[in-house]
């Protein structure tokens, strides 16, 4: 029931959609669920989104809210797998915002 984060980066090739491509540019597998859970038990309203059995596809100007609240759960998580994991998918939403052409892709099992 893992969610795994993958920064993707994009590439269009005229303007129809299935000109676009993707290509991994990094990823966080959540073997041990630790980020799905803490989704699960949020209630702020991104990482609510979060669907351990679905994707969420998450773009640069998503990204200032999703880190606010990865901030926002760092602060209350309480053990380290739990801070490892928040600290992770929040560079990864970090490096989304500021490096064009990329997406962070939120894929359940």
């Amino acid at each position: 029931m893992g969610v795994d984060v993958i920064v993707m980066r994009v590439t269009q090739t005229g303007t129809s959609p299935k000109g676009r491509r993707f290509e991994v540019a990094e990823s966080f597998p959540d073997v041990r669920d630790v980020f799905a859970t803490l989704c699960g038990q949020s209630r702020l309203p991104m990482l609510r989104r979060v669907d351990p059995y679905g994707s969420l596809v998450l773009t640069p100007e998503e990204m200032p809210q999703l880190i606010a609240e990865l901030t926002e759960t760092l602060a209350l998580a309480g053990d380290d797998p739990a801070r490892r994991a928040v600290e992770e998918v929040r560079r990864l939403a970090e490096r989304c915002a500021t490096e064009p052409g990329l997406e962070l892709h939120l894929e359940g099992d």
